[in-house]
């Protein structure tokens, strides 16, 4: 159905289906800016359609089969399917169509330097922190990350210069039409079986996008990770590596430290010479490694360490990345939200508030997409009995059908064959119900998932 763009400038009017969606937003605002005629449909309602809205980019929610008709280019996003009613009228009036993950490509070819972040874990935090830095060093770059930044008031910015910051998605191989000058690659874990079906295959993608970096770029991966840090022996490019365990990195970091936030403190080491000290003001371990890509990628860039040093200490974390959300005063409980959806994730964010000063942890948890449930049971299991007390939500089904017979009772059943208390408590009112009825003063609070779990901090802040 696609088709390769050469020349955006012969097009006015492109419309675009599923504009609701973090990148599709972010491509129809920037074309807007361009001054493209833009419009766009969406099926449900959200702060990302009413903005539209008010930037003067007509939202249809449901089917707009009148600018589908109209318009001269059509990018549709990965969850819209070939009979949608605007696809129909796209083919029947040889409209142009194209997918999103193409047309970004085609943006990251107008750039000098696109910088595409990716990895299974982390893509997010390290965009916006490398976000934040490359704005205060004054380099006016163009930014898409995957969720809201406050600093830059959204998930988009467009900026007036050579540099395009983008947050770089494996799913489906959508990060293998992207041209990188410089990528980044935070991570390789067992994500998307769905759709790669094995590890090996994940590995080969990855490995895929760091060969499509020119030699004359740049491959930024963690040394930490086994798989990442072999790229560096088949890149075509520069390649500078970061950990924290591989003391052949190099950046690394020594002499690691944590508040009583979870927050790091940490040396810097360049080519095994002390390069600076960083504070963070986010959470975990994880998150150093997340610093270290940023530092390493901004470091190639000329970015001085003062500006590093303030940029990082500033950064307070992008939306849904255990995220603060309010605190259950009558019992001093705060509550915090996070996006995580893998089991390293959820790994991740139990280490992350180990340091925090509370009583008894207590988690909610929305499992999101039943084959990825289904295949990583055990994991999620495991990982989730890092956690004091965990409720257990309905499976988020996301773009699938449950023709797995899987279901949220099966993890808490697995739960409590290794000795964990985990409930299944599907109804959102009668979940909050109980986690308000049994937790005690100076408990904490975190609710996990991709889905609509994110609605539950606010609904029990009421």
């Amino acid at each position: 159905m696609n088709f390769k763009i050469d020349d955006l400038s012969k097009y006015k009017h492109i419309h675009l289906i599923g504009i609701g969606g973090v990148s599709m937003s972010a491509i129809a605002e920037t074309l807007n800016n361009w001054n493209f005629l833009v419009t766009g449909s969406d099926i449900s309602k959200s702060v990302i359609t009413d903005n539209l809205n008010k930037h003067g980019i007509k939202t249809v929610i449901g089917h707009d089969l009148e600018n589908s008709k109209k318009a001269d280019l059509i990018i549709y996003s990965a969850a819209i399917s070939e009979t949608d009613p605007e696809m129909v009228i796209a083919k029947e009036r040889n409209i142009p169509l194209i997918d999103r993950g193409s047309f970004v490509g085609y943006l990251t070819k107008l750039y000098k330097e696109a910088i595409c972040i990716s990895g299974t874990h982390g893509k997010t935090t390290t965009t916006s922190m490398l976000s934040i830095c490359f704005i205060n060093a004054n380099l006016d770059p163009t930014i898409e990350v995957g969720a809201i930044l406050d600093s830059i008031g959204g998930n988009y910015r467009i900026g007036n210069s050579e540099y395009f910051i983008l947050e770089s998605c494996e799913y489906k191989g959508n990060f293998l039409k992207f041209n990188p000058n410089t990528a980044i690659i935070l991570n390789i874990d067992n994500d998307h079986l769905d759709y790669y079906k094995t590890f090996d295959n994940i590995v080969k993608a990855f490995t895929e996008f760091a060969l499509k970096v020119e030699p004359n770029g740049l491959l930024v991966t963690n040394a930490d990770d086994k798989n990442c840090y072999a790229l560096k022996n088949i890149a075509k490019c520069k390649v500078l590596t970061y950990g924290i365990e591989n003391n052949n990195a190099d950046f690394f970091a020594k002499n690691i430290k944590f508040n009583d936030n979870g927050f790091a403190s940490f040396d810097v080491y360049k080519n095994n010479n002390f390069y600076e000290s960083f504070e963070l003001s986010v959470a975990g371990k994880h998150n150093i490694l997340n610093a270290l890509a940023c530092i390493s990628t901004s470091d190639y860039y000329g970015i001085s360490t003062e500006i590093l040093k303030t940029s990082l200490n500033s950064f307070t974390g992008a939306e849904r990345r255990l995220e603060y959300k309010g605190t259950l005063k009558e019992k001093n409980v705060p509550i915090f939200d996070d996006y995580a959806h893998h089991p390293t994730e959820i790994k991740a964010t139990a280490n992350s508030i180990k340091n925090k000063k509370y009583n008894e942890s207590w988690v909610i948890f929305q499992p999101h997409t039943y084959s990825r449930t289904k295949l990583l049971l055990n994991d999620f299991a495991d990982a989730l009995s890092n956690f004091d007390n965990v409720v257990l939500l309905d499976i988020y089904a996301a773009r699938e059908k449950n023709t797995l017979e899987i279901s949220s009772a099966d993890l808490a059943t697995k739960m409590n064959e290794l000795g964990k208390n985990a409930l299944y408590i599907p109804d959102f009112e009668k979940a909050i119900n109980y986690v308000k009825e049994n937790i005690n003063d100076n408990d904490i609070i975190i609710t996990l998932g991709a889905g609509t779990v994110t609605n539950i901090g606010p609904m029990m802040l009421k």
